[in-house]
Order: structure tokens, then C-alpha cells, then sequence
């Protein structure tokens, strides 16, 4: 008979072995056993039948702000916002102020996130014309995901739009790097195509041709420097099909407002439908979604990106593009999964295996002995409506206020320790960077 710090019982599992009724030991902060665990004692027992425990979600896409713009979002709130809405994980951006682009911005960011942060992290290091010979060193930081380039939709040195520039950051670095690809050039071009007053012309702006003229000189750029690439936020069909003759250098992350939201959303959201790029219209969400089911795309990211709503209410184009997604991403994935738009197995690909598999986070992303005993547990059949007043990001809104889903996160374990249960916050500001296989000391 074996004692266990916490016993997970009764619930079904998803993992790599499927689906099943299955009892999971907990000790030390890792997974120290799987199966029936009848026998077994512990110093607390969870009962979770009914409930479905899934590998931790990790969202590897959110900008929370923190240091500079810290009005609209801080690591405490942005990962509060994640963990009660089931995530236990993320990677963040490194679009702040000062930016996250050195040694000393990087670790002060690490050095703020510890034992504050509500879930673990990892920081991206933004890639610039300024800092690509520290970019070797830089990436194998403790709590790095990687190198981030913006290719457009960025200011100041964080925007690498020429192709010299990404071919000389691809060339200095050895892990996957993550890309915003929309043409900056076609962009400053087309300015004259926003219509003030009128959000619906953001996608007219920021075309389809824009986004897929930057992917493939990205691909081109990839495969000239043999490097990994991974192509955040896809928004159009046309990126998915030509993304999938290159997923030997090319991993893609899709959005769960991408995959919701369509031309409609400017007359019901108008400028709170604005996203870097654009949400567009259903043909390109069918595109992306038929993504999803061919396993084009690798993993979903929310792009979390707050705005105050006095920055969301300027008129068209002042209006700051961005919108709330880490504590929505659960609830309104698992109603694509009650609909039958995708398995459950493919959600637990898309945002725990995935994550794993494409950026080697160490002992992460599988419900397996030896992991860190990450696990968002979820009420499947629960039915609840989203609300403005149930975000708990510093702006307090988003896109899905007043939308009923069915499928709930219950619960966000983080290393074996309850941070949310039934919408409470249990244990607080427990956040540990993560490991990378790349980059161990």
C-alpha cells in the first residue's frame, strides 16, 4: 500500500493512453502514480467523479503587460484571470516597457513572476535588428520559450519587418522561434483602405494577401537558414493550406476568437472585436477550422491582449487593437468540443501535448508518472454564461459577455496543489518558470 500527498479519484482521464476511468497519485508536486489506487492512502482525497482531468492547459500566447502598462494588466492579474479559468501555464510576450529584449529585462521579469504569478510561466525574448548577437545566449535563458519577432503590427525596435533582418535573428539562434506575420510594408501601404469610424474595414486593411505575403517569405526565410519556425495566430484559410506543405519547419497556433468569431462580430462588438490580425470573415474560419481537423495546426494560443475599455472606445483607427482571452479559452473550446467541432483528444493535443511536443517543456504537457501534476479539470456537461463580471483580467471585459457555453473549468492544479476550485482561489501565487529541454542548466 502506497501514501500519496493527494489522490485525484473517480474521474476519466485524457492523456496519450485515451480516455478512461482513472485514480492519479500525487507526491512531491509530481505524478507518482496512475490506475486504480483503491488500496493507496493520502493526506487528502479529491473526488472528481463526473469530472474529466486533463493535462494542465497551457496557453502559449498572452501579453500581460507587466512592466509599463501595468493600468491594463499585471503578471498577477493576467495569470489570476488564467488559472480561474483552468489554464496552469503560459509563455509571455515581450511587447512591454522597457521592452523584454536583455539579460537584465528578461530576468527582472522572471524575478516579478515568481511566487506571484498564479500559474507557471515562461517569458519570450523579443528578437531586433539590436540584440540579434546576445540572441544565442539570450534564448537559453532559465524560463525562456524562445525567441519572439514581430514582422508587423509592432513599433520601435521590436518591429523586424526586412528579410535580412529575420535571416540574420534565424541564423543566430537554435530553438523554434515564434513569429507575428503580417507584411509591414503591404501594411503601411494600404493605411489609406482604413475607414474612420468603421472597425469592419480592419480586416479590408490588414488583407488576407497581407498575412499570407509575410508567411511565405517567412517560409522562404526558414527553410534558406534550415531553422524552426512556429506562426502565431493564423487567420486565413490560405496560410492554413500553404502551411501544410511546410510542417517541417513550420508549427501554427490558431486562436479561439478565429475560430468563434466572424464578420459579424464588428456590428455586435464593433472596435472590441479588433485583433492584430483581424478576426474575418466565416470563409476563413471554416479554412482554419478545417486546420484543426487535419492536424495542420499545431496548438491553440488565446493572444490574450487587454485594453481599457477608454482604449478599446476611441473611434476607428485609434482604437487599440487586442481583446481578453486566457480565462475564456476552456469554457468556449470545450462548447466547440460539446458541438462536435473537435474531440476532446484534440483539445488536450492543442494545448497541452502540443505545447510539449513543439517547445520541449520539461516534465509539462502529459498526464504521466513523473510529470509535474498539472491538471485542469473540467465539468464537460456544465452550462454557464460568460460575463464581463466573471473575468478577473484588469479590464474586466470580454468579447463573449453574455455567451452560454456547455463545458466548465471546476479546477486548475498546478504542481499538485489546488490554485482554483468551483471559481474560488484556493492557494495563491504559487508560479514557477518552466523548464525547458533545450535550454536545461
Amino acid at each position: 500500500m502506497a501514501h500519496y500527498d493527494t489522490i485525484f479519484k473517480n474521474a476519466t482521464v485524457v492523456n496519450q493512453d485515451g480516455e478512461g476511468l482513472a485514480d492519479i497519485g500525487v507526491r512531491g508536486g509530481r505524478i507518482a502514480a496512475l490506475g486504480a489506487l483503491a488500496g493507496d492512502t493520502a493526506d487528502e482525497i479529491v473526488d472528481c467523479k463526473g469530472l474529466h482531468i486533463l493535462p494542465g492547459v497551457i496557453d502559449t500566447q498572452v501579453h500581460f503587460r507587466e512592466p509599463g502598462l501595468t493600468h491594463k494588466e499585471d503578471l498577477e492579474s493576467g495569470s489570476l484571470s488564467a488559472v480561474m479559468g483552468g489554464v496552469t501555464g503560459v509563455f509571455e510576450m515581450p511587447n512591454t516597457n522597457p521592452l523584454t529584449t536583455s539579460r537584465e529585462t528578461f530576468e527582472a521579469k522572471i524575478a516579478a513572476g515568481t511566487n506571484r504569478m498564479h500559474c507557471d510561466f515562461a517569458f519570450y525574448i523579443g528578437g531586433t535588428h539590436e540584440n540579434v548577437g546576445q540572441l544565442a545566449e539570450l534564448e537559453k535563458l532559465p524560463g525562456c520559450a524562445g525567441v519572439k519577432v514581430f514582422m508587423g503590427s509592432s513599433t520601435g525596435s521590436l518591429l523586424v519587418a526586412d528579410d535580412d533582418g529575420v535571416e540574420a535573428i534565424l541564423r543566430a539562434i537554435s530553438r523554434r522561434a515564434a513569429f507575428h506575420s503580417e507584411d509591414e510594408y503591404m501594411l503601411e501601404q494600404r493605411k489609406h483602405l482604413r475607414v474612420p469610424g468603421d472597425p469592419s474595414s480592419h480586416p479590408v486593411w490588414r488583407s488576407p494577401e497581407v498575412a499570407m505575403s509575410c508567411t511565405t517569405r517567412l517560409v522562404n526565410l526558414a527553410r534558406k537558414t534550415g531553422k524552426r519556425i512556429h506562426v502565431l495566430h493564423i487567420s486565413t484559410k490560405e496560410e492554413i493550406d500553404y502551411l501544410a506543405g511546410h510542417k517541417d519547419v513550420a508549427s501554427v497556433e490558431v486562436t479561439p476568437h478565429h475560430l468563434t468569431l466572424d464578420e459579424t462580430a464588428y456590428t455586435k462588438l464593433g472596435t472590441y472585436a479588433q485583433m492584430n490580425p483581424p478576426v474575418r470573415d466565416h470563409v476563413h474560419r471554416e479554412g482554419i477550422w478545417k486546420g484543426v481537423a487535419n492536424g495542420v495546426a499545431d496548438i491553440l494560443g488565446s493572444d490574450h491582449a487587454p485594453h481599457t475599455r477608454e482604449e478599446k472606445d476611441h473611434p476607428y483607427p485609434e482604437s487599440h487593437s487586442g481583446m481578453t482571452g486566457v480565462q475564456t479559452l476552456v469554457p468556449t473550446m470545450l462548447d466547440h468540443v460539446n458541438a462536435g467541432k473537435l474531440s476532446l483528444a484534440r483539445f488536450v493535443d492543442m494545448t497541452s501535448h502540443g505545447p510539449n511536443r513543439l517547445f520541449g517543456i520539461a516534465n509539462k504537457g502529459r498526464i504521466a508518472v513523473g510529470y509535474d501534476a498539472d491538471f485542469t479539470i473540467v465539468d464537460l456537461k456544465r452550462r454557464e454564461t460568460i460575463t464581463n463580471q466573471w473575468i478577473k483580467s484588469r479590464v474586466g471585459w470580454t468579447p463573449y459577455d453574455g455567451v452560454a457555453v456547455t463545458g466548465w473549468p471546476v479546477g486548475t492544479i498546478v504542481r499538485g496543489k489546488t490554485v482554483m476550485w468551483q471559481g474560488e482561489l484556493v492557494t495563491p501565487s504559487i508560479g514557477q518558470p518552466m523548464r525547458f529541454l533545450e535550454a536545461l542548466a
